[in-house]
């Protein structure tokens, strides 16, 4: 599947980063692709990330309606334009992308590989932590660690998106109740190790106002690359010629 670029004229190439999601749905993750136009997105049960041109233009904001369908909220995770004249936005946060610039990479020992079959605890373990949204097929999208105790998943962490060259860690939570035994830590470091494995770079996302996970993230390794939004919004229920409404995101 070729890059969905700039309809008309040219211009410079952004990183790979800057758009994690259309390098990944371009590229690595390909397979998953449900496209319409220039707009890619995960199926619905894998992942609410989605992939804008870098400037959309109404056709494409007429497709990814088409697409999603009326009154449907999709994630615009990473947008910074503006939204058409209907599409009510639903959530606006704050967040950082961290890349990785010497992390200590290590196996864990006490870590097992999860799949399909501990997608249910996996759900449980999301909904007492809420590290971010993880849903019945996310398990596919890469390599994902846990760590047991008395059979029992209290801790885990995984690959997300992957640009060509890049894998992102995600799903980074420990049950509360066994909290600073230094888990996430040790599974951060053990996913990473996979990624290195295959010559890539780790690279993470998470909210701005996360400020312990930020100082974790930082003090194993990560340095800060660009600020961004995670935004949501809803599709209008009916669609028709509109104008662009500014949506505030915090600048670089």
């Amino acid at each position: 599947m070729s890059l969905p670029g700039p309809r008309e004229g040219g211009g410079t190439v952004p990183h790979l980063l800057d758009n994690p999601a259309l390098a990944s749905l371009t590229g690595p993750h390909a397979h998953f692709a449900e496209r319409r136009g220039r707009i890619l997105r995960y199926p619905v049960d894998v992942s609410p990330w989605l992939a804008l041109p870098d400037e959309p233009d109404a056709r494409d904001w007429a497709d990814l309606a088409a697409l999603a369908g009326p009154g449907e909220e999709v994630g615009l995770p990473g947008y910074r334009g503006e939204l058409p004249d209907g599409w009510e936005l639903t959530m606006d946060i704050a967040g950082v992308q961290l890349v990785d610039e010497g992390m200590e990479a290590v196996p864990e020992p006490a870590a097992v590989r999860l799949g399909s079959a501990d997608v249910p605890e996996i759900l449980d373990l999301i909904e007492r932590t809420r590290p971010g949204p993880f849903l019945p097929r996310t398990i596919e999208m890469g390599t994902y660690l846990g760590i047991r105790r008395d059979g029992r998943l209290i801790a885990m962490a995984g690959e997300r998106l992957h640009p060509p060259g890049w894998t992102e860690i995600s799903a980074v939570c420990t049950d509360p109740a066994y909290r600073g035994e230094g888990l996430a830590t040790r599974l951060i470091r053990a996913v990473a190790f996979g990624i290195r494995e295959r010559g890539e770079t780790p690279f993470l996302h998470t909210g701005a106002e996360n400020t312990t996970a930020i100082r974790l993230y930082e003090s194993l390794g990560f340095r800060l690359r660009r600020r961004t939004a995670f935004l949501a919004a809803r599709v209008p229920q009916a669609l028709g010629q509109s104008s662009p409404v500014p949506v505030d995101v915090p600048a670089l």
